[in-house]
């Protein structure tokens, strides 16, 4: 089985107002995908920016998401990384962040909405899950 990474633009449809993304969004959670740090800072911050979500609300969230998804700590490995992923690939270095940390942690395929679907980084397969 492929060990896979979410990326917070999927998490988010969990809080945001679109019932057939959200759908699909809770059946990749309840894979248990990896997720990193930056993932659940950068839910955070749009949850709390864009959704208006309370203090309480993002911590429930949060906590729904920790309790399904393996957490990765962002490290200097990880950045390092980011950064030659970002200059190969043209692509910002938080994305790329992202895609370090799936590649580094052993994953086959990331879910976002951020990356072309279809690209291969490294070892990685950006899929959109709702394409």
């Amino acid at each position: 089985m492929n060990r896979i990474f979410v990326d917070s633009n999927i998490l988010l449809y969990t809080v945001a107002n679109d019932e057939r993304k959200a759908l699909r969004a809770y059946e990749l959670i309840d894979q248990r995908p990896l997720i990193s740090v930056q993932v659940l800072n950068e839910f955070t911050s749009v949850a709390r920016k864009k959704y208006k979500l309370s203090w309480p609300d993002v911590r429930d969230g949060l906590e729904h998401i920790t309790d399904f998804c393996e957490v990765l700590p962002l490290t200097l490995g990880v950045h390092i990384k980011a950064i030659e992923i970002a200059d190969k690939n043209l692509i910002n270095i938080y994305d790329a962040n992202i895609v370090a940390a799936a590649e580094l942690a052993g994953c086959d395929v990331l879910y976002t909405e951020d990356l072309s679907h279809g690209q291969k980084i490294g070892r990685v397969s950006i899929v959109n899950p709702f394409k």
